[in-house]
């Protein structure tokens, strides 16, 4: 397999990004992918950075609020959150979503 083109999803390292938050990261020249797993009742903070941020609900519940907005989102729910728009979260019951930034997120490359 040439693997500068075709990768294994079992070769990424879960790393957990925050308590209760395990993520699987890729990342392309312009773009994060994040397929996370979260436990039920783990929490973002509420915070902002300057990445746009595509959040898709694949499993479960989970609660998000953007700019002061609250909704619910459950399989099939998506949310798009802007560049530098405040945000945050709560897994309701246990979750598997996905969620894209554009540009890179630099500070998960770290990670």
């Amino acid at each position: 397999m040439d693997t500068t083109f075709f990768k294994l999803f079992a070769d990424i390292p879960v790393k957990e990004i925050a308590p209760g938050y395990f993520s699987k990261l890729v990342h392309t020249a312009n773009n994060t992918l994040n397929f996370i797993d979260v436990t039920a009742g783990s929490t973002v903070p509420h915070h902002q950075h300057v990445h746009e941020q595509l959040s898709f609900v694949l499993e479960g519940v989970f609660e998000l609020t953007i700019d002061g907005n609250a909704q619910v989102l459950d399989k099939g729910m998506y949310a798009v959150i802007p560049s530098n728009v405040w945000h945050s979260g709560r897994a309701v019951t246990a979750c598997k979503l996905i969620d894209v930034f554009s540009p890179v997120r630099e500070d998960y490359q770290k990670l």
